[in-house]
């Protein structure tokens, strides 16, 4: 007879731990665009950084962002979003670039042509340039 109430009991555990919760629907949430501005401008020992973005809350976005290092360099982004499209403006002096307009991006360039970072590395002395042959002891095995 107790085994009966146990088999009993274990199976309306059973029935009551199949009850599935779950989660209901996710309900989609929109909310319109609203306007904005931020911007922060930090400057230390490495250089400085700035951003600066504002929105109308119509969609479109105009901000800019850039950098200069302890070196020197410099960027400068300015950039716009809007039913046209994503626009921006580089202004910068990093080596490698050069005046281009590639898609719906302005580059201006003022960095030097042809720059010189390291010194030039004498060739070796003769007395150190070896001639002669190279020998290992390794042995490997090929299969």
């Amino acid at each position: 007879m107790f085994s009966k109430v146990l088999f009993f009991a274990a199976l309306v555990a059973i029935a009551f731990a199949d009850e599935r919760y779950g989660y209901d629907a996710e309900e989609e949430y929109h909310q319109e665009p609203q306007p904005y501005h931020f911007g922060y401008h930090v400057k230390d020992h490495h250089g400085e950084q700035h951003r600066e973005e504002a929105s109308d809350g119509h969609g479109n976005v105009k901000g800019s962002y850039g950098f200069v290092d302890e070196k020197g360099i410099h960027r400068e982004v300015h950039y716009v979003a809007d039913d046209k499209g994503f626009r921006a403006e580089i202004k910068t002096n990093e080596p490698g670039t050069a005046n281009q307009q590639p898609a719906s991006v302005g580059f201006e360039s003022n960095a030097h042509e042809y720059l010189h970072f390291h010194e030039d590395v004498p060739e070796p002395h003769e007395d150190i340039i070896g001639t002669g042959d190279f020998s290992s002891d390794s042995k490997f095995e090929t299969s």
